[in-house]
């Protein structure tokens, strides 16, 4: 049957049917469950010596988070200390799969959340060392330390952040229409992870917030954190397979979340000023908005995906036979 082959071009008889056009653009990304990131020798060498820099300061913050929680004495009206701190360990080793998703797939929603944690530690830093009285070397060492570090990241993920994106164009091709459903791929991922991180901080916060919560209200909140990690997998598939069924199922177990928002915003109102201080709730209501923010982003970009599904995007990113 060979004589009888129209001659073609090399390259085309190994892609066989699929049109050189709707290949993705570089073959050597490497597959993952999250979708394709860039090889290593790809990384230029100051964004590799940034990452390893990144990862360091990251795991030298893990540390010191974990034995600042270990070994501090929480005396009573210290809860909001125990809170925060706890909080920041969260923070800490989301930020570490912010750098990794955003280093090695351009992901500038997950950069631009790990410069907002890393502000955030910096201004608790500066609120915590100015309220000293005492302020001893050791601490003075580690406040100009997180500050100088976090001046680093802040200048340096800001550059990544302004840095031109082509993992749409690698991934999807030259079709623009499947460019922008790749990026409203990433920003329901993003939206998903962002989720997860506000319900186990709400939950944290919470839980942490003293004699005050009942023993039924935190049996709730150990059912939420639980319910959370699920919704998370849920709403990660859907979006990743492009499953219909499971994006419902999905938005089904973002409702039970939603109803609990009210009921603490309700139980805030109706036992505001009974507290020595107004930390925990604003803190509380804070949390409750930014989560209801980000649900609405989340349906926003969801709705629009989901009229996308089976265009062809899923296929490009998670092809194992590609050459």
């Amino acid at each position: 049957m060979d004589e009888f082959r129209p001659l073609l071009p090399r390259h085309q008889e190994i892609v066989g049917d699929r049109s050189p056009n709707l290949r993705p653009r570089h073959e050597e990304l490497i597959p993952t469950p999250c979708g394709p990131i860039k090889q290593w020798s790809e990384l230029q060498f100051l964004v590799k010596v940034y990452f390893c820099f990144t990862l360091l300061s990251m795991l030298v913050l893990l540390i010191l988070a974990i034995v600042n929680i270990a070994t501090e004495s929480w005396k009573k009206g210290e809860d909001d200390d125990l809170s925060v701190s706890l909080i920041q360990l969260v923070g800490i080793l989301f930020c570490v799969y912010y750098i990794l998703r955003g280093v090695l797939q351009e992901n500038r929603q997950e950069l631009i959340i790990f410069v907002i944690c890393v502000a955030l530690v910096m201004v608790r830093s500066i609120v915590n060392f100015s309220v000293l009285k005492e302020k001893e070397k050791l601490l003075t060492v580690r406040f100009v330390s997180i500050i100088c570090v976090g001046t680093v990241h802040l200048i340096c993920a800001g550059l990544l952040i302004r840095r031109p994106n082509t993992m749409a164009f690698r991934v999807s091709g030259a079709l623009e229409s499947l460019q922008e459903q790749y990026f409203l791929l990433n920003l329901c991922f993003s939206m998903v992870t962002f989720d997860l991180q506000a319900q186990l901080c709400l939950c944290i916060l919470i839980l942490t917030s003293g004699p005050s919560v009942s023993t039924t209200h935190t049996i709730i909140l150990g059912i939420g954190v639980g319910w959370a990690i699920i919704t998370f997998v849920t709403g990660a598939i859907s979006v990743l397979k492009e499953v219909k069924p499971l994006v419902w199922i999905f938005v089904l177990q973002n409702l039970p979340e939603l109803a609990y928002f009210i009921y603490l915003l309700y139980t805030i109102i109706s036992e505001w000023g009974q507290s020595e201080t107004y930390i925990l709730e604003a803190a509380s209501i804070t949390g409750c908005v930014i989560s209801v923010f980000i649900k609405c982003v989340l349906f926003w970009g969801l709705f629009r995906l989901y009229r996308c599904f089976g265009q062809g995007l899923r296929e490009r990113m998670f092809a194992t036979n590609v050459h």
